[in-house]
C-alpha cells in the first residue's frame, strides 16, 4: 500500500473526569470510607457527593421528573428551608415548606428571566412558623439563553448564601447544556444515517432488481433468493430503531449486498471472509461497515474490468475487535483521500467514509477513528478498532419481519 491515512483528532467529552469523580465518591461512601480526613475534606467530599448524586437526572433536561429528583437532592447542599426549580416561569419542582409563597416567588422569577440576573428578596409572611423569611433567585442558562431558575428560601440571607445559590445554578446550567449536547448529537447521529439510507442509489437498487429479474425466466428459484435478499438488506438498511447493532448483524447485510452485487457481476467478484466467532456479539454502530464494502465494491468493480478481490476479516484482540476491509481496486492519492474524509469533495463524494470515521470517534474516541492505507492503483485496506465493552453501547437486535419498524 502506498500512503497512510489517520483521521484528524476531535475534541475529547466532556466532563468525563468528573463523572469518574462522582462515580468514586459514591463507591466511597458505600464503603464508610467519608469518616476521615479534615472536616474541610469532609465537606468537600459531601458536597461533590451530593452533586454527584444530582447530576444524572439533570442530564435528562429540564423536565418534571428531573427537576423534582435533583431539588430533593441538592436542598441538603443548602442546608436550607426550601429548593425549587422552575422553567421560565413555570414551578417544576419545590422541596421543603413555604409552598404558600410561590406567587410572590414567580413574580421575582419573572424579573430573572427579563434581566437575567440573580434576585435576592425578603418574603413577608404573617405565620410566626413559616422558617422562611428571604429568598434567592438565579438564572439557569444554556447558550445564552435563561431557560428557568433556581429558587433558594431561608431565614437568612448573607452574601455567601447568594454566591452559593448563584454557583450552584451555574452547575445545573452545566448539567443541562450537556442535556442539550446530548440531544444534538442524537439528532446529529439520527442524520448522518439518513444521509447514508440516501446513499443506498437509486443506480443500485436498480441494477438489483434487474439483475433478479434476469434470472426469473432462467433461475426462478435464484431469483426468489435474491428477492428475499433484497428485501432482507432494505428492511434492515431503512430501520428505524437503534442506533448500535451486533457485528453479526451488521456482517449479514455485508453478505446481503455481496449476493445482490454477485448477480450482476458473477464471478468478476471474489470475497474472502475470515471471522472470529467470539467478536461476532460485539456492538458496532449501525451501518458502520456496509458502506466500506460498498466503497470496494465501486473502486473494484464498476471502475476497472479486472476481477476484484474483497477481504473481510474480525479478530479478537482481546479488549477490541479489530476489522479490516481491503479490496484490489483502483486504490486513491492519499492527499484525495484526506479531502473527501474533510468533507471538501461535494455534498454526495466520500459521505460513506466520512460518515463511518466521525460516528465512530463520536461513540468511541478519536483512537477509533477509520485507518485507511491506499494508493494509485495499489487499492485500499481500511482498520477499524472497536471496544468490545463500552459504557452506553447497547446493540438493538433485529427481529426478522420487523426490521422496517
Amino acid at each position: 500500500m502506498n500512503g497512510l491515512v489517520v483521521l484528524a483528532a476531535a475534541a475529547p467529552p466532556l466532563f468525563a473526569a468528573g463523572l469518574a469523580v462522582g462515580r468514586l465518591l459514591a463507591r466511597r461512601t458505600a464503603r464508610g470510607d467519608t469518616g476521615h480526613g479534615t472536616p474541610v475534606e469532609r465537606a468537600t467530599f459531601h458536597t461533590l457527593h451530593t452533586a454527584s448524586l444530582a447530576a444524572p437526572p439533570l442530564r435528562a433536561g429540564l423536565t418534571e421528573d428531573a427537576a423534582r429528583k435533583a431539588v430533593r437532592r441538592l436542598r441538603p447542599l443548602f442546608g436550607t428551608a426550601a429548593l425549587g426549580l422552575t422553567a421560565e416561569d413555570r414551578p417544576l419542582a419545590w422541596d421543603g415548606p413555604g409552598r404558600h409563597h410561590e406567587d410572590a416567588v414567580l413574580d421575582r422569577v419573572r424579573h430573572v428571566l427579563d434581566t437575567g440576573r440573580t434576585q435576592t428578596f425578603t418574603v413577608a409572611c404573617a405565620d410566626p412558623d413559616c422558617p422562611v423569611r428571604r429568598g434567592a433567585v438565579a438564572p439557569l442558562t444554556v447558550d445564552q439563553r435563561v431557560l428557568g431558575t433556581l429558587v433558594v428560601l431561608g431565614a437568612g440571607g448573607s452574601a455567601s448564601a447568594v454566591r452559593a445559590t448563584e454557583e450552584v445554578a451555574r452547575w445545573v446550567s452545566v448539567q443541562l447544556e450537556l442535556a442539550e449536547l446530548d440531544r444534538t448529537r442524537t439528532g446529529l447521529i439520527e442524520a448522518e444515517i439518513r444521509a447514508l439510507r440516501a446513499q443506498i442509489s437509486p443506480h443500485f437498487i436498480y441494477n438489483s432488481l434487474a439483475a433478479i429479474a434476469s434470472f426469473v425466466r432462467t433461475d426462478p428459484e435464484r431469483a426468489r433468493d435474491l428477492l428475499l435478499e433484497f428485501a432482507d438488506f432494505t428492511r434492515y438498511s431503512f430501520r428505524r430503531h437503534g442506533e448500535f447493532t451486533t457485528l453479526a448483524e451488521e456482517l449479514r447485510s455485508i453478505e446481503q449486498f455481496l449476493e445482490l452485487v454477485r448477480a450482476r457481476f458473477g464471478q468478476r467478484l471474489q470475497v474472502t471472509l475470515q471471522i472470529a466467532p467470539e467478536v461476532l456479539p460485539v456492538a458496532v454502530p449501525f451501518l458502520c461497515l456496509q458502506p466500506l464494502v460498498e466503497n470496494a465494491v465501486k473502486h473494484g468493480l464498476e471502475e476497472s474490468v479486472e476481477r476484484s478481490r474483497i477481504g473481510i476479516t474480525a479478530q479478537d484482540e482481546g479488549a477490541t475487535a479489530r476489522i479490516v476491509i481491503e479490496d484490489n481496486g483502483i486504490g486513491m492519492e492519499p492527499d484525495r483521500l484526506r479531502q473527501l474524509l474533510r468533507g471538501e469533495g461535494g455534498p454526495a463524494t466520500g459521505i460513506g467514509l466520512r460518515n463511518v470515521d466521525e460516528r465512530l470517534r463520536q461513540v468511541y474516541g478519536d483512537d477509533h477513528g477509520l485507518v485507511i492505507e491506499t494508493g494509485v492503483g495499489a487499492g485500499m485496506k481500511i482498520t477499524i478498532r472497536i471496544p468490545k465493552y463500552r459504557p452506553g453501547v447497547h446493540s438493538t437486535p433485529r427481529h426478522p419481519g420487523t426490521g422496517g419498524g
